[in-house]
């Protein structure tokens, strides 16, 4: 069976947005933010463009955590191609982490499981932010829905007008 562009980009984007979704676990150490800009259960619209339909989207906020979130390239145990500069992981899904903060170019395994071959998957820190982040349910602008979506930080969304 041969598929026409616009089927392909169809089934890559309900692909995308089942991959975006999650069970809406945290890890256990993971602290509740104490004053997020943007409250559990209010509205913001999505300005990071991490995957196809997100940039845009509307976004009604799941989770808000204070922690440290990390830019890396990482290689999926899956023996797939290296995923570079994937936002984000936070500090409390990587491998006897530790109490401070990871600097770019640190070596470390994963725990996190966003996508296939994530969980144990060995990465290396791109870059280091301190914010709040946040679990996203949300509607793609192609219309797939997400739950639980992580994880986006506190610039990456902005107030509805």
């Amino acid at each position: 069976m041969r598929l026409n562009a616009l089927e392909i980009k169809e089934k890559i984007e309900v692909h995308f947005a089942e991959t975006m979704s999650s069970s809406g676990d945290v890890p256990d150490e993971l602290e509740e933010a104490e004053n997020p800009a943007f409250e559990i259960g209010s509205q913001a619209i999505i300005e990071a463009d991490h995957m196809p339909g997100m940039k845009g989207a509307l976004a009604t906020i799941a989770g808000a955590y204070e922690t440290t979130a990390y830019s890396v390239t990482y290689y999926p145990t899956t023996g797939e191609e290296p995923v570079k500069d994937h936002k984000w992981v936070i500090h409390e899904e990587i491998e006897n982490a530790g109490e401070e903060p990871l600097k770019p170019g640190t070596e470390v395994t994963l725990i996190a499981d966003h996508m296939e071959g994530m969980d144990g998957a060995k990465a290396v820190i791109e870059s280091t932010v301190e914010t709040n982040v946040y679990m996203l349910d949300f509607t793609t602008t192609t219309g797939e829905k997400v739950d639980n979506h992580k994880w986006i930080i506190e610039s990456e969304l902005a107030p509805i007008e």
